[in-house]
């Protein structure tokens, strides 16, 4: 008999992750526009960014083992309730004339409550999916947190340009609030262990087994954690960091295009995911080889065209076709590979080793956004000669992983 995709427990799940992302993307567009009006400076708002960042690599494994000890539900609704009120007692103290202080604290709390729940939400999938409906639910979330990604800033831009930033915090702190109400009534197995210790040695334990399953049981799991890190550095760089400097400063095109662009590359993504969901239990997971090195491929018309004396315009309509293929793709492989993760991950393991693709996958993007943006600097007259390479070097990590991905076919 065919397995049911929208359980009771994963409606549930889904829609209060379209609310929680929502209220999400809704307040850290609003708070960035905010702080970048108080100070007129890209430095403090780029400083306020990465010190919020900072918990969320820290804390991310330490929030897989809560999801491995917990239970996932009451985790979720906690935390979640605590958002919201961090959010509305921000809203209290803005007036206090220490709002840059108090929107940076508000930051790094979410943070650090971001890198609990990420794991646990990632971990509840598999535990309320089976078989190819794993595959599936993965892109259903996907799919969620693209769409989310392109109407939460565009309608809190209109709500803070109207309203101002407080009635966008209280919105904000509403959509938490709903999500933790639908996650009361997620009913999730939960098997209390028998054994008392004290908290080092929790962590002492989780960690040793988490290394033991990773670097001796299922090597795999940690190859294919290590490719998918590899090919994000890449193209995340080349996507986040190239795309608008070649649209903007290169190509001297206006806003309009680049925000024309962006929401091409949010549909690219979000088809992305559609695709991959439909493709479960079809697609073998030996093609993903070609899936990588169709992406490396994408980028030589990207960098040819600007050895050509085409037009600006042209130029950009390249390059927006070449790169939303490459978010298309991007966008399957990452479903499918957290997706083969999470299949050969044991349940009790599940939430320390999705942390561990949370924090790998937060610090290989900065990274490849940071030496793409050296790269594109220095050969700005020369961009084929950062676009060409990359396609070189990501078909090439495609090619040889043709024999990785057969052997973990079989397995």
């Amino acid at each position: 008999m065919k397995e049911k995709l929208f359980t009771r427990n994963f409606t549930l799940l889904i829609l209060g992750q379209v609310s929680s992302l929502i209220g999400n993307y809704s307040l850290k567009f609003a708070l960035s526009m905010y702080i970048l009006e108080q100070t007129g400076s890209a430095s403090v708002f780029a400083g306020i960014t990465a010190v919020s960042m900072l918990p969320m690599i820290l804390f991310s494994p330490f929030g897989g083992i809560l999801a491995d000890r917990a239970d996932r539900r009451n985790i979720m609704v906690a935390l979640d309730m605590l958002s919201g009120l961090c959010v509305l007692s921000a809203s209290f103290l803005l007036p206090s004339g220490k709002s840059l202080t108090v929107i940076g604290l508000l930051l790094v709390i979410l943070s650090v409550l971001g890198a609990f729940e990420s794991p646990t939400v990632q971990a509840c999938v598999p535990q309320m999916l089976a078989g190819n409906n794993i595959l599936k639910g993965n892109a259903i979330v996907s799919q969620v947190q693209a769409v989310a990604s392109l109407i939460a800033p565009f309608s809190g831009s209109i709500f803070y340009t109207a309203f101002g930033i407080r009635p966008v915090l209280y919105a904000s702190a509403v959509c938490f609030f709903l999500t933790a109400l639908l996650e009361c009534f997620i009913r999730l197995e939960y098997i209390k262990s028998g054994h008392k210790s004290g908290i080092a040695s929790v962590i002492k334990t989780d960690f040793s087994a988490s290394m033991q399953f990773l670097f001796r049981e299922q090597t795999s799991v940690l190859k294919l954690l290590l490719l998918a890190a590899l090919i994000s550095m890449f193209l995340s760089g080349i996507l986040m960091v190239g795309f608008p400097y070649l649209v903007r400063t290169v190509l001297g095109l206006s806003a309009e295009h680049y925000g024309a662009a962006e929401s091409a590359m949010g549909i690219a993504a979000i088809a992305g995911s559609i695709a991959i969901g439909v493709a479960a239990g079809k697609l073998q997971t030996r093609y993903m080889t070609v899936l990588i090195s169709v992406s490396g491929i994408c980028l030589f018309p990207a960098g040819l065209i600007f050895i050509t004396s085409a037009s600006p315009f042209v130029k950009y309509l390249v390059l927006l076709l070449a790169f939303c293929c490459c978010q298309f793709i991007c966008s399957m492989f990452s479903v499918y590979a957290l997706s083969l993760i999470q299949q050969r991950t044991p349940e009790h393991l599940t939430g320390k080793v999705m942390s561990y693709v949370y924090t790998i996958s937060l610090c290989a993007q900065p990274v490849g956004q940071m030496i793409y943006g050296v790269l594109f600097d220095v050969f700005s007259d020369s961009i084929c000669l950062v676009l060409i390479p990359s396609g070189i070097l990501i078909c090439t990590a495609g090619i040889m992983s043709s024999g990785f991905f057969r052997r973990l076919e079989t397995f």
